[in-house]
């Protein structure tokens, strides 16, 4: 019998990927869109709407969700503060409500950004007290917070903490690590009309393949699915996370920076390793040198 999933922010530069990872392992797949929906795959979905998420879910009857839609970027963030907890907070919650009722199991995607990130205290446990530096972090852990509550002690939910992501992306301004290709590219084009090009190069990151968390993601969905019952007493938070880049060390935090962020947030991938979920990551360097053949003139 098909499994099916249903996959919220679907077209974002996460959720694509998850959506093709899970139409290639043979599973019913549909995604949640809003500006960027494509019927019949991926439908119009107001999670602002209980009625809308609940009439979906009894429409598709998936036995899992990937709850990936959320306002991720931190300055966006802070100029819109109450859609960002409309998104982030309060429509995890109706998802959660919503798939417990119906004893759905949810995944609910979360960030490196729950922690403070103060220097020495990297790297952190699953189980380390999160403190985080901006609202971003802020309603992530509350998003977190608001799951696990609502499924407590149904073990119908397991929280999965990732850094910040690269991958293939329809605009580079989709991942903040994508987005320096665009800087760069204008800075070489602007060079004598601009001067040299200023970067923030505070933080330390782990910057994670999108193709990496799609597997990780679909190991979880199978592991605690197939365990059913007993996933109850299984780990409750999970984090994934790449590895350190060789030679960067950043030089000094920005005071006049208008949102804070976190100087080290390197996650500990104990939990996952536990579970026996593989934690390997491709290399950073290598994926790149594929992917600049397309800029090459």
């Amino acid at each position: 019998m098909a499994k099916t999933v249903f996959i919220t922010g679907a077209t974002g530069l996460l959720g694509r990927v998850v959506f093709d990872s899970f139409v290639n392992a043979g599973w019913t797949t549909v995604g949640a869109g809003f500006s960027r929906a494509k019927p019949p795959s991926i439908l119009k979905v107001d999670l602002e709407d209980q009625a809308a998420i609940e009439t979906t879910l009894d429409d598709i009857k998936p036995s899992i969700i990937i709850h990936c839609a959320a306002n991720r970027f931190p300055d966006q963030c802070e100029a819109d503060p109450d859609s960002t907890r409309a998104l982030n907070i309060a429509s995890s919650r109706r998802i959660a409500l919503a798939a417990s009722s119906r004893s759905i199991f949810l995944i609910y995607l979360s960030t490196d950004y729950v922690f403070s990130g103060r220097p020495g205290e990297a790297p952190y446990k699953a189980t380390s007290t999160p403190n985080p530096p901006n609202l971003y972090g802020q309603t992530k852990l509350a998003g977190e917070k608001a799951v696990l509550e609502v499924c407590e002690n149904t073990g119908l939910a397991v929280v999965l903490r990732v850094p910040v992501l690269y991958g293939h992306a329809e605009s580079n301004a989709e991942s903040a690590v994508n987005v320096l290709i665009d800087a760069v590219w204008k800075a070489a084009q602007d060079k004598d009309a601009q001067g040299p090009m200023e970067m923030d190069d505070y933080s330390l990151r782990y910057p994670t393949n999108t193709e990496d968390v799609a597997r990780v993601i679909m190991d979880i969905a199978n592991r605690y699915l197939n365990a059913d019952e007993a996933r109850v007493a299984m780990p409750k938070i999970l984090q994934f996370s790449g590895l350190p880049l060789d030679g960067m060390v950043g030089k000094g935090e920005d005071k006049d920076a208008k949102v804070a962020r976190p100087y080290d947030t390197h996650l500990s991938t104990k939990v996952l390793k536990d579970l026996g979920v593989d934690v390997r990551t491709m290399d950073f360097t290598d994926w790149w040198k594929m992917e600049m053949k397309a800029y090459r003139r």
